[in-house]
Formats: C-alpha cells, structure tokens, sequence
C-alpha cells in the first residue's frame, strides 16, 4: 500500500479525497489547520522545514495546500508560490518521484465560455490566483525535465456532491471522479508530465478532456443530471464579463471569501461561550 501525502487536507477536496482514499492508500494529511486524526501532520509549507518534515518516506504527493481563492498577493505569495516551490524541492530532496498537483480551471478563466479548451492551449489565467496556478504548472514542468520528477497537473473545476449553478455545470467534478482521477496521477506508470481537466463527464464542459482520457479517465457522472434544477433557481447575470468567460467572477473580483479563513468571534459570541 502506497503513502500518500495530502496537502491542505482539511480543506474540501482534501476532505472529500480523505474518504475517498480510506483503504486504499496510507494517507498523511497534512494542513495549517489542525484535524483530529492519527495520521495527520500540522505543517506550514512556507516554511521549507515544514515541507521537509511531511514529505520525507511518501511515495506520492498530492498537493492541495494553498491559498485557495482570488485575494490579497502576499497571501497567494506565501501559500501557492513559496508553499508550491517548497514542497516540490521537499519531493526533490526527500526522493519523491510523484506529485499530483491539483491546479484549476483559473489557470485559463480569461477563455470565453463559447470556446472549447484542451491541455495544450495557452493559459490565460483570470486572476493573482490564477497566475499562482500557472506557475505550479510550469515549477512541474522544470522539475520533470530537469529532476526526472512526474507530475500530473489536474485543472479542477469544481468539487462537489451535486453542481452549484450553471456555471458548474460545465466544470463540477463529483468527489468520486476526482478520486479516481488524482489516483491515476498517483498510480499510472509512465507518467512524467501531464495535463488534464478535473471535470466530470459534463455535457457542457467547455474543455476538451481527451489527454484524461487517453490515461485511462472514466467519469462516472455528468452535471447534466442536475441541470433542470440547477438552471430553476439562477438568477440573472448581473456582471456581464464574468457571464461571458469561463472563469466567472474571478475575472472582475478583487477578493473572494476564503473558505479556510478562520472564523471571526465577536466580543459578544465569545462571552456566549
């Protein structure tokens, strides 16, 4: 049985890959945040020391940490470039050949929805975020060619149990097809740098997904079973040019809600407690 390092492994995909994983691979879960979990690890991987300390004895990495929205540049700096840099020179000097870096779809949110995108197109990145993407992208790259490392880059969309609006219904990815996908970049031989889209089977997918394929995806689900009650409740557009590309309103945002911000306690909630 292989271990498996995840990164930002309290946060939603972390969370959802956990379960996923049970049994399957020895997990090592790793975060800022603290779990309460045999095999989790407490790391800040902005600090090399820490990306050392929980990649050393893994035979695979996934790296979900990260700052993981559009926000302010030191925040992004510190967890996606820095944090992205030290565990990928961890890997290298611990000798960890396999990394699954779990990038996304704001790596080419500047794409119009009416235009169909595959791996080898361009990045156009919609955002700071985005840009940190694109760099993780091209720190594998280096590493592949110059390291022997093997990455397989997977472009999320979004992970869920069910597609939230009808954006996502061409990027949703149900939990157990990113399952599935990230372990092909874990287990599949011959990998040594991939790109590939981490959707669903979608219907309105706006990306070309044929390199997953190729390496052995099969989708099990399609947002179009959710469609009818997806397009019921939407509202109409009000920001016309995150209507019309697909990295929504992170082409026009300057900060989105951070879901692994910690929770702000009033003075009045904490005396409550």
């Amino acid at each position: 049985m292989k271990t498996v390092l995840i990164t930002g492994a309290t946060g939603d995909v972390g969370t959802h890959l956990a379960r996923e994983f049970a049994g399957k691979y020895k997990l090592r879960l790793s975060d800022k945040r603290p779990i309460k979990a045999k095999n989790f690890v407490r790391a800040d991987i902005s600090k090399m020391s820490d990306a050392l300390k929980i990649t050393k004895g893994v035979d695979a990495i996934v790296h979900l940490g990260g700052y993981s929205v559009e926000g302010p540049w030191e925040g992004i700096l510190q967890a996606n470039l820095i944090g992205c840099y030290n565990i990928f020179e961890a890997a290298r000097k611990n000798g960890v050949k396999r990394i699954v870096f779990p990038t996304s779809n704001h790596a080419m949110g500047y794409y119009r929805r009416d235009r169909k995108v595959d791996h080898r197109d361009y990045p156009k990145p919609d955002s700071r975020y985005g840009v940190s993407k694109v760099f993780g992208e091209a720190l594998g790259s280096l590493y592949a060619d110059k390291y022997g490392m093997e990455f397989m880059m997977v472009r999320i969309g979004n992970v869920h149990p069910f597609p939230l609006d009808k954006r996502r219904l061409s990027i949703w990815i149900s939990p157990r097809d990113i399952a599935q996908l990230v372990s092909i970049g874990i287990d599949r031989p011959g990998i040594k740098f991939e790109i590939v889209y981490g959707i669903s089977g979608n219907t309105r997918a706006w990306y070309d997904n044929s390199n997953a394929y190729r390496l052995g995806y099969k989708p099990q689900d399609n947002a179009e079973d959710f469609a009818k009650e997806v397009l019921l409740k939407e509202k109409p557009a009000t920001d016309l040019i995150a209507e019309a590309h697909q990295g929504g309103i992170f082409c026009t945002a300057e900060d989105v809600p951070n879901p692994a911000a910690p929770v702000k306690t009033t003075q009045k909630s904490r005396k409550k407690k």
